[in-house]
């Protein structure tokens, strides 16, 4: 039982759960609640170890169970101490310390995706989070992250991803490398002032889409990779839209349109 804050362990997640960078230094994000602890345990992450409390769940102890099976190291913390250093409001009562780098099976088929995300300059965790569980719901096949997006391993990220992370790749990339990995793609550029309606665009095509922050929009960088600017039509008074709710409206306007070519093709 831990019970002290100066545990080593305790002490590492204090630190993963600050700045991206110890983050990176030590390979490793945090992963909170039993549901996304299930959620990378299903995935077939690795894990560092995981802490839980008394009070957990009938289903947070059968989990524990099946972790400790698996050979995972599992410690029980004292529910005070597990509180202090987690940021929910309430504890679930279990914690895991994952690796950083995805397990084999999660990485692209191909090296050509077909449906890729780009979040560009999106600050906000909750709306970057969305954006993740929005991209893995439509079946997007990676997502790429640029330098100007918050870290998408922040803990408050990973919890409004709701498991995101661990269905499809999040790949922190520089515009470089993004550039290389979207080569042959068509690239949309969501943006009010987009000179074409994004249900005039054919998403069946190989499609890249890049989301830009509601606060600076998109970064130049950005602007230059796009081979398009489009726009959604907001027939309603109102500037913008939500990042989260725009990558929405086009993550599934391509899976609407796949999925009308597709039943197309069946007749």
């Amino acid at each position: 039982m831990i019970n002290s804050s100066q545990n080593p362990k305790i002490k590492l997640i204090r630190a993963l759960a600050g700045r991206p960078k110890e983050r990176r230094e030590n390979k490793a994000f945090l992963a909170e609640g039993v549901r996304l602890v299930e959620e990378a345990f299903t995935a077939g992450w690795q894990f560092h170890f995981v802490l839980y409390s008394d009070g957990l769940s009938q289903r947070g102890q059968d989990l524990v169970q099946g972790l400790s099976a698996k050979g995972i190291d599992v410690e029980p913390v004292a529910a005070n101490l597990l509180q202090a250093v987690t940021e929910t409001e309430t504890s679930q009562g279990i914690l895991a310390v994952l690796a950083l780098d995805p397990p084999g099976s999660l990485l692209p088929a191909t090296a050509q995706p077909t449906f890729v995300l780009i979040p560009d300059q999106i600050r906000d965790p909750g709306n970057l989070g969305t954006l993740l569980r929005t991209a893995a719901a439509a079946g997007a096949e990676v997502v790429f992250v640029p330098p100007e997006t918050t870290d998408p391993f922040a803990p408050k990220v990973v919890r409004a991803g709701m498991g995101a992370h661990f269905r499809l790749p999040v790949q922190l990339l520089s515009w470089e490398q993004i550039r290389a990995r979207v080569a042959g793609l068509s690239v949309y550029l969501s943006d009010a002032g987009g000179e074409k309606s994004c249900w005039e665009v054919d998403f069946r095509l190989p499609t890249a889409l890049i989301i830009g922050g509601e606060a600076d929009g998109a970064s130049e960088q950005a602007r230059e990779l796009a081979t398009a600017v489009i726009r959604i039509p907001m027939p309603g008074n109102m500037e913008s839209l939500n990042a989260g709710v725009a990558g929405a409206v086009l993550m599934f306007e391509v899976v609407r349109q796949r999925d009308r070519g597709s039943r197309m093709e069946d007749r």
